[in-house]
């Protein structure tokens, strides 16, 4: 099993529901486990397993709940008859707002309740695990969980996704990545190459300072600011300051006004600054990510960062928000660049960031073997090709993206190339507070604040998150 250090998650704005986990327990409260006896009832021939997702058939993620249901427990209870095993399945369906269905689950782990199999966010993986809600596979179902054939199937980086403390709590079920958009037609006008691949962020520039000659082109957006949430800091400031080489949680602190954080501040400056490649007053707009896409779909925009979401859900000429009929000839696409060649993280030249969901397994559950087995199968290569049902998506299996992408270009881009170098944002209840605080630095250089004054501004915002207590580094 190849396990990573770095964290993992996809979501933001979950800081009510971080109070009610810090309310409700610790690993010295009795709903508190650190994982019971793997080999609990492991002989049972009659057993009854509960999958709990924040999924319902007819409304919120109805594709999954409708695997689930009409896939998942038949074909597993199915196989579970065939070794003589009486098994029955219960699906807890959801339809709730995250933060709700996060509060949910919390209160059922803490309380030592809950379902064997459960679906979280994997950036909610370090508060739970720290609360002691969740524990590590291997210590709720033992050594076979090492011997599962679908870790050589899951890069090490997806497995980020659900690793917390250099462990694997969950396995990963859903990924995506982040590059560069380019409207292949405006690099034409602009004599930028068909095939253009940055290779510093002064290459990023040069590219903009072409684009900006054709009237009515905005070059570059890369999200600002606190009305652009989340995706300010997962499609804008942490990709850059990866790049850098460096990250916003390492060694057991969070980063401050280091020299990566200023650089990246400096790169927004350039962007918004006097030459004027971005719109800053886009980055104050509510809507702005939203116009930002009609922007790009009628070819005024040359440049974006997004995930693959914006390919599969936004341009899309099949039902996407911004449909273009002819996305497969105009949109282009580039791998995000370190600052310059060897300057990303782990020396890389290029880089990216990832968010992605899990399941982990409740360290309650009476059935820690059986509960195993159906995570396995959850997660086999059968149970993704079954919910595709051919629509490409990207998985975390390597064996199945292989297959499913091959007729999209794009995912397949992602899946190979941008998979294996991704990284994860800190799985930690502070994290949507200092992402706010990234948010703001990066709205103030793109309002006119030098990088310099931000990065000390977002400094003392930091100390006032974390306390000023030697957990910050600069």
């Amino acid at each position: 099993m190849r396990l990573n250090t770095r964290l993992g998650g996809t979501a933001a704005g979950l800081l009510a529901a971080a109070l009610v986990l810090a309310a409700c327990g610790s690993d010295d409260d009795d709903g508190g486990s650190g994982g019971g006896d793997p080999s609990l009832n492991a002989d049972a021939t009659e057993v009854t397993l509960t999958i709990t997702d924040n999924s319902i058939v007819g409304g919120k993620n109805t594709e999954g709940a409708e695997w689930i249901t009409n896939w998942v427990i038949p074909e597993f209870t199915a196989m579970q008859a065939e070794k003589g095993v009486d098994v029955t399945v219960e699906f807890e369906e959801n339809g709730v707002d995250d933060e709700d269905y996060k509060t949910k689950i919390a209160l059922d782990l803490q309380s030592g309740g809950g379902g064997d199999i459960i679906g979280i966010d994997g950036i909610w993986t370090g508060e739970f695990a720290e609360a002691g809600y969740i524990a590590p596979l291997t210590d709720v179902a033992g050594d076979a969980v090492e011997d599962w054939e679908g870790w050589e199937q899951i890069p090490e980086a997806v497995q980020q996704a659900m690793t917390f403390d250099d462990q694997a709590y969950g396995i990963p079920v859903g990924t995506d990545g982040r590059v560069i958009y380019v409207n292949k037609d405006l690099f034409a006008q602009a004599g930028l190459p068909d095939d253009w691949q940055p290779t510093s962020w002064d290459e990023i520039i040069q590219a903009a300072e072409a684009l900006k000659q054709i009237d009515g082109v905005t070059p570059l957006q890369i999200n600002a600011g606190v009305p652009m949430g989340e995706a300010t800091t997962m499609q804008g400031f942490l990709p850059l300051l990866a790049g850098a080489g460096e990250e916003i949680w390492a060694d057991d602190t969070w980063t401050g006004a280091s020299d990566g954080v200023t650089e990246v501040l400096d790169f927004y400056g350039q962007v918004y600054g006097d030459s004027a490649y971005g719109d800053a007053l886009l980055q104050q707009e509510a809507q702005g990510r939203d116009t930002s896409f009609a922007m790009f779909a009628a070819g005024e925009l040359g440049m974006l960062i997004e995930s693959d979401y914006f390919w599969r859900s936004v341009v899309n000429p099949d039902g996407g928000i911004n449909p273009m009929p002819n996305r497969d000839e105009v949109v282009g696409w580039a791998k995000i660049p370190a600052r310059e060649p060897g300057a990303g993280l782990d020396g890389q030249d290029f880089v990216s960031m990832s968010g992605g969901t899990g399941r982990v397994i409740n360290p309650n559950t009476e059935f820690p073997q059986q509960a195993w087995e159906l995570m396995m199968f959850m997660n086999s290569a059968e149970a993704y090709e079954a919910q595709l049902a051919g629509v490409p998506r990207i998985t975390p299996r390597d064996d199945v993206n292989a297959t499913a992408l091959a007729g999209d270009p794009m995912l397949s881009f992602i899946a190979e190339e941008v998979l294996p170098i991704t990284a994860y944002r800190p799985a930690l209840a502070l994290y949507p507070e200092v992402s706010v605080a990234l948010q703001e630095a990066t709205g103030a250089v793109a309002a006119g604040t030098s990088a310099q004054d931000a990065a000390s501004e977002y400094q003392s915002a930091l100390e006032g998150i974390v306390g000023d207590d030697g957990s910050i580094s600069d």
